[in-house]
């Protein structure tokens, strides 16, 4: 089992990784060895997630999450295996933790008449300005 949060744990069944070419550094290698890894994780058939976390994990994976909503994670950066396979593991822990995080709910406020006062006066000021840069009027 992962732990994500307190609350929040994942299965290591429910992680598919592949192992794929890689175009970051690593020389020679880059050509011979599959250092690369592709994590793919299923949020919508995930038995481990609360329905609230599911659909914020939807909205923040954003491009990386498929029309089936699989999850999808490369990583390149390194130049093994195992490190590489640990970075795809940290970024989606980390993006699970932020989606199990839920948005505080908008107050809706009143505008103070304090600042209603300050606009009006504002707006006024600004059109006498304006109506002062008017030529004079000739009379024929």
């Amino acid at each position: 089992m992962i732990q994500i949060t307190r609350t929040i744990a994942i299965d290591e069944g429910e992680l598919d990784e592949s192992f794929v070419r890689s175009a970051g550094p690593g020389g020679q290698n880059v050509n011979k060895l599959s250092t690369a890894v592709q994590l793919r994780f299923d949020v919508r058939n995930s038995p481990s997630l609360p329905e609230g976390v599911r659909s914020r994990l939807e909205r923040l994976a954003g491009r990386r999450l498929t029309r089936d909503g699989v999850i999808v994670i490369l990583a390149q950066r390194f130049r093994t295996q195992e490190r590489n396979r640990e970075d795809a593991r940290e970024r989606l822990i980390a993006l699970i933790r932020e989606a199990a995080v839920p948005q505080a709910p908008r107050v809706v406020t009143r505008t103070p008449f304090s600042e209603k006062r300050k606009r009006r006066d504002e707006k006024a000021r600004r059109s006498k300005t304006k109506s002062l840069r008017t030529g004079p009027i000739h009379h024929d």
